[in-house]
């Protein structure tokens, strides 16, 4: 019903289809295939691919795509992504519109089309494997990363392949780890969510630096040679100031989300960059992109976006854009990450109240965070919010010392469940 309903909404006559490892993903993309197959849709199925490479093919095709991925989770779950034709996410008037239209297609009990109208499914994998490797290799204008000893994570997830032939072909002496998907363990103690394997094998096989991807691979993050996770907050600073040195910055600016720490921000400004802060969730960061014509963006936990080169956050293409600018920088990445920025304590806490609307309204909450805020003396921040999947709210605080931040998450903390219960 959903591939009937996007098919039909996105007035698709072509509609290409990826997904990634987990067991349930062929299930669920061959259903969604026949969905849209039976509205009179051609599928190309791009079999398992990186959500970036999907993104990638909508691009050069100019038709929409789907992803059966959920990203960084465990294997249980899965979900599907869609973009539209030209690789760009769907804004939410028309997920709503492709939402109701599935309603009614459930509603309806079964397909009442006409059967001379059905679509074919077609295979594309291995010359997408190929097109969207040539894409990512091409970033780095012809350069080489040979001399550099790599080791990547890739989740036992969708970049399984494309990660180590891109790397390998561009002269990284590499070394591989989670790149035996079994369907059951990808981002199973590996990934991005879980770098520290990787961190162990960089130490142990002296690396110049490590990559970690997520299940669907389209976020980063990566190790430096010392062992040291480098977030996303550190490799888009590290980004902004190359990109501002060679004249590449659109605008001197760079967009984030509130949940990036205060430290970026106070480099960025020392550097003389503007920052741009949107609501958490990479679809507001590539809005904010496309409208004040920005070039690069990204959040906290790994998604970075190179608007001159992608439509959405890739990680294999920001590791490959890593490496390369290692390399042109003649330095370790932990000198490039120690000297770009500092990282103020961050203490996060998730909260399960009875109902996370009333947040808005609570105005002891409010209170208790602007009296705590006011005590940091302009020396951290407060930002509380609602989760949008669950009954849930989070509250983070920055400030000078991991001890304030916990002693002020803590006092807000009592607040909420005083308020919301």
């Amino acid at each position: 019903a959903l591939g009937r309903s996007t098919a039909k909404v996105l007035s698709a006559n072509r509609l290409a289809v990826g997904r990634d490892t987990r067991v349930s993903g062929q299930m669920l993309a061959m259903a969604f295939s026949a969905g849209a197959a039976s509205a009179g849709c051609q599928v190309v199925d791009l079999g398992v691919v990186p959500t970036p490479a999907v993104a990638w093919y909508s691009a050069i095709t100019e038709i929409p795509g789907a992803v059966v991925s959920a990203s960084h989770n465990p294997f249980h779950d899965n979900g599907i992504k869609v973009f539209g034709a030209g690789g760009k996410k769907l804004t939410s008037e028309v997920e709503q519109e492709i939402e109701a239209e599935l309603e009614s297609e459930i509603g309806a009990g079964g397909y009442a089309g006409d059967f001379g109208e059905v679509g074919t499914v077609v295979d594309e994998h291995s010359g997408t494997i190929e097109g969207y490797s040539s894409h990512v290799v091409a970033a780095i204008e012809g350069r080489s990363l040979s001399g550099l000893k790599v080791a990547i994570d890739c989740a036992n997830g969708a970049a399984f392949e494309t990660g180590p032939r891109v790397l390998e072909s561009l002269g990284c002496d590499l070394k591989v780890i989670s790149a035996s998907p079994n369907g059951r363990n990808i981002n199973d103690n590996c990934g991005s969510t879980h770098p520290q394997a990787l961190s162990e094998l960089v130490v142990a096989q002296g690396c110049d630096l490590g990559l970690a991807f997520d299940g669907d691979a389209d976020r980063l993050i990566a190790i430096d040679e010392l062992g040291n996770v480098v977030d996303g907050d550190f490799l888009i600073a590290m980004f902004a100031l190359d990109l501002s040195d060679r004249n590449r910055l659109e605008k001197s600016t760079v967009v984030v989300t509130v949940m990036s720490n205060l430290g970026f921000k106070l480099a960025m400004q020392e550097l003389g960059l503007s920052v741009v802060e949107t609501d958490v969730g990479d679809r507001h960061v590539l809005s904010e992109m496309r409208s004040g014509g920005f070039n690069l963006g990204g959040e906290q936990s790994g998604h970075l976006i190179f608007g001159d080169i992608a439509t959405t956050g890739d990680g294999l293409l920001s590791g490959v854009l890593l490496c390369d600018l290692i390399k042109r920088r003649g330095e370790k990445l932990s000198s490039l990450a120690g000297t770009v920025m500092s990282k103020l304590p961050q203490v996060l806490e998730s909260v399960v109240v009875k109902d996370s609307s009333g947040l808005a309204s609570a105005t002891g909450v409010w209170e208790t965070a602007r009296r705590t805020e006011e005590a940091l003396g302009g020396k951290g921040r407060v930002l509380i919010r609602a989760s949008g999947t669950e009954p849930k709210v989070r509250v983070m605080v920055e400030a000078e010392s991991h001890e304030l931040a916990s002693e002020s998450v803590r006092l807000i903390v009592e607040a909420v469940v005083s308020e919301l219960g």
